[in-house]
């Protein structure tokens, strides 16, 4: 009697059945990863802004997110969320979830905080998932028409004559634009009495109406007043000059070697983004930030369009922590609480 020819199934051992059995739950089990992967953005994007409208951050976000949210088909909704040096608004972000629908945009503030001050509530690597730096910006010394001097050298001799009379403004303790006041001060660049605002809005505004003599941001906010002559540009911090401003000349230009300080504007997300997302919004990021008509109004305002990927964002951060952490303990500066 000829027994009947087993089935696939009677054919092979309990174990292999186990195992396919095994292999197929994992595989439903990561269906819904790339169900949501293929699905995002689903709904719109709330992108926090950690500093007041009208500022440098702002104006950048908003000229990135407007092509961006072109690219993903979803609105992004532009959340500003202002104070303490930026540090109000990106603690929110590290407490959001980490489902690629809250970002952040920040700028080199979020690098001179964790240099400066020794308890933040968030760890500034850690905390976040890197997205991509957008912009690097050069940060301008300008001042008002009235002050008698027409370059950063002229400045500093001028300080160095009238010591702790000079008064400039900032927005805000720990931002690019002290840092840079500081940094000049530390290498006989004259002594400075600083003024910190809450953003860099209220800020320009009275150093157009000469409250406040002199300031130093970066240079997205400066371009417009200083081409309508509100504002005389007396030197750019980065190394090489701007095209928005050729003819004003670098600080280290000035007699000054060494002196470079700049400001990059990225993107951030809390911590464990799924990596399919981050990958969707880098890419958008980078195309954004390609576009020929971004370019043009970055590189107008005095930006340097970037595009970068998270790694070399990471990568970036990292470094720029461990730079500035070195010059504040050099230069000795101080803010509250640090």
């Amino acid at each position: 009697m000829k027994h009947p020819m087993p089935t696939a199934h009677a054919r092979l051992a309990p174990a292999a059945v186990l195992s396919m059995s095994v292999l197929s739950l994992a595989g439903l089990s990561s269906m819904p990863d790339v169900a949501f992967a293929q699905a995002y953005p689903a709904k719109p994007i709330r992108m926090i802004v950690p500093f007041p409208p009208g500022g440098n951050t702002d104006i950048i976000a908003r000229g990135v997110a407007t092509r961006m949210q072109e690219l993903l088909g979803q609105t992004f909704v532009i959340e500003n969320r202002g104070g303490a040096g930026s540090t109000i608004g990106t603690e929110v972000l590290a407490r959001s979830p980490a489902d690629g629908y809250v970002v952040g945009f920040v700028s080199s503030a979020h690098v001179f905080n964790a240099a400066i001050l020794p308890k933040l509530p968030y760890d500034s690597i850690k905390d976040f998932t890197m997205l991509g730096v957008a912009a690097d910006v050069p940060t301008m010394i300008v001042a008002h028409p009235s002050l008698p001097v027409k370059s950063v050298r002229e400045l500093a001799a001028l300080a160095r004559k009238n010591p702790g009379k000079l008064n400039y403004a900032s927005s805000g303790a720990g931002t690019v634009g002290h840092l840079a006041m500081e940094l000049l001060s530390s290498m006989n660049g004259g002594s400075y009495v600083h003024v910190p605002y809450k953003g860099s809005g209220q800020a320009i505004t009275d150093v157009v109406g000469g409250y406040v003599i002199l300031m130093a941001a970066s240079m997205p906010v400066f371009v417009s007043h200083v081409q309508a002559g509100k504002l005389r540009p007396l030197g750019v911090t980065s190394a090489k000059r701007s095209r928005a401003l050729p003819d004003v000349p670098t600080i280290a230009e000035q007699g000054f070697p060494g002196y470079e300080v700049s400001s990059g504007f990225g993107m951030l997300a809390p911590a464990n983004v799924p990596a399919a997302v981050v990958k969707t919004i880098n890419g958008a990021l980078v195309k954004a930030v390609q576009d020929p008509a971004v370019r043009d109004r970055l590189s107008s305002q005095g930006a340097e369009p970037v595009g970068s990927t998270p790694e070399q964002h990471d990568q970036l951060v990292r470094s720029e922590i461990a730079r500035w952490t070195k010059i504040v303990k050099q230069v000795g500066i101080k803010v509250d609480g640090s």
